[in-house]
């Protein structure tokens, strides 16, 4: 996605090769492309790869810069995650809203998600160069979260936020597909359910037309493609089936 092109996820200082790995393999499930880590304790690193599950593209094509200014540098809007405010004053968004910010100034430049190293997450000194810290709000009873957890939740706010730009449904049943049945499906299945409910003495001796419209209007309005009307004249056809011969029992 076009959109993500624009966004660096910067991992600073990362102590741990299997969560620059994991990290990896969060990023590549979203549609990123690329990653970039300030002074990494141990990379590259096998660890690193196992965890990475495929990934290993984003490892080998990862940005290495030795301070979190070098990684950031040219970007229009740089936003810090946190778990806790520190001593420098900054707005606070959610993930949400950091997702949303960041795509609307990546339209002007590149931006930047910044994540901390694992025992102590940003420091002061890091933080000033942030515009805005996010938080993602944990259950403050057991708030926390693995850095590669953290990197997963920030880029799929960000992949939703970049398909809902793009105008693209974030779940897509493939089933939606298909095109709705035909004018001239829809009515041999009217004509078979109209026939149906009078096997089946539904009706009770009144007039079905009532019940017809409306049963047009609930199928009409669902559009079921063609696959599905087949289902439904299957009901159909089983229910009549088993009215005549019950029928026919009452009859002997």
């Amino acid at each position: 996605m076009r959109a993500l092109e624009r966004v660096r996820m910067v991992l600073v200082g990362t102590q741990h090769p299997r969560n620059i790995g994991s990290s990896a393999r969060a990023l590549k499930t979203m549609g990123f492309g690329a990653m970039h880590l300030v002074a990494p304790e141990k990379f590259p690193h096998p660890d690193a790869s196992a965890l990475a599950a495929g990934a290993d593209d984003l490892l080998d094509g990862a940005c290495i810069t030795a301070t979190l200014a070098e990684a950031v540098a040219g970007c229009t809007l740089v936003l810090g995650s946190t778990a806790t405010q520190r001593a420098v004053p900054m707005p606070e968004l959610t993930p949400r809203e950091a997702a949303v910010r960041l795509l609307e100034a990546s339209r002007h430049g590149e931006v930047a998600l910044v994540f901390g190293p694992e025992r102590t997450g940003l420091e002061n000194a890091e933080l000033q160069l942030c515009h805005a810290s996010v938080c993602i709000p944990t259950d403050p009873d057991f708030s926390s979260l693995n850095l590669s957890q953290a990197v997963q939740v920030l880029a799929y706010e960000l992949r939703l936020a970049a398909m809902a730009e793009a105008g693209v449904d974030a779940v897509r049943d493939p089933l939606d597909e298909r095109p709705p049945a035909t004018h001239d499906e829809m009515e041999r299945f009217f004509a078979h359910l109209d026939e149906a409910l009078h096997d089946i003495d539904f009706h009770k001796g009144r007039s079905g037309m009532t019940v017809m419209r409306r049963l047009r209007r609930l199928f009409l309005r669902a559009a079921p493609d063609e696959r599905e009307v087949r289902v439904l004249h299957g009901i159909l056809a089983d229910a009549q089936r088993m009215a005549r011969l019950a029928g026919a029992k009452k009859s002997q």
